[in-house]
């Protein structure tokens, strides 16, 4: 058995374990889709009747948003995990076992990509409840919820490096929150960039949350030719530049997250 073979069957263990884990403990997925449908209810019933976007229904503008922001804020559930099993003694019980070490990232990640597939559906349902549509084909929608979780999985990688580094998952939820908002609210996610001051909007218009929400509105069919076209080109080529940041995700914190592993395990 080849290295890279050993360690996707151990992985597929570690993720069944995790996947148990959240089967016996329902609360665990419980709260992780109540605050996406929070969202959801939230911006679309309060702040929906104060923000109007050209030629789009904000309902639909906003989707695609809190899709991306969920994929996000689900990616942190690799972190919290990583950092409860080193504080639990649950990685030294897999070191003393004839198993990949890279095993336990690639559980964790796998594990925590089909935790985020059921909450896309149950935001998907949630939005469809609250007036979302989508106006593209099948094909399109499937590629723009494939472009979500793809980011997502990425997401899990550099959560997995911090949720190594700190061992506390209290301290992993403090540090993570500090990147998460900014990233997530200084993007197009809630409103268009073109209604930033200067900085905010080069940064959002750069941002990777604005490539991925604008791939799936596009892809969902949830754009205007009334709305003010983008002049950057990840706003132009969304579902390219998301690809392209997925990949570069996965280039630098994938190694990261195993070397930071391996330090953390021998400590």
């Amino acid at each position: 058995m080849t290295s890279l073979t050993r360690a996707l069957s151990d992985g597929a263990v570690v993720a069944k374990r995790n996947l148990i884990k959240i089967k016996r403990v329902p609360d665990l997925l419980v709260f992780t889709t109540l605050s996406p449908i929070m969202f959801v209810l939230l911006f679309a019933y309060v702040f929906g009747s104060a923000i109007e976007i050209p030629g789009v229904s904000y309902r639909e503008f906003l989707m695609a948003g809190i899709f991306t922001q969920t994929a996000i804020f689900g990616a942190t559930i690799t972190g919290t995990g990583l950092a409860q099993d080193m504080q639990r003694g649950i990685i030294d019980r897999f070191r003393s076992l004839p198993m990949a070490r890279s095993a336990v990232l690639i559980g964790r990640t796998t594990s925590d990509l089909v935790n985020n597939v059921i909450v896309v559906i149950v935001m998907a349902i949630t939005g469809l409840l609250v007036g979302w549509r989508i106006h593209s084909s099948p094909l399109e929608a499937m590629a723009g919820f494939g472009v979500l979780l793809l980011f997502a999985y990425a997401m899990s990688w550099p959560m997995a490096v911090v949720g190594l580094a700190v061992r506390s998952p209290e301290v992993f939820n403090n540090a993570s929150f500090i990147v998460i908002f900014p990233l997530t609210f200084i993007a197009n996610t809630f409103v268009g960039t073109s209604n930033l001051p200067g900085p905010l909007r080069v940064m959002a218009e750069w941002n990777p949350v604005s490539a991925v929400t604008q791939a799936s509105r596009e892809l969902f069919g949830n754009t205007s030719p009334a709305f003010p076209p983008p002049e950057v080109w990840p706003l132009q080529n969304p579902v390219l530049a998301s690809l392209l940041w997925v990949a570069l995700i996965l280039i630098i914190f994938v190694p990261l997250a195993i070397r930071q592993y391996r330090r953390s395990v021998a400590r």
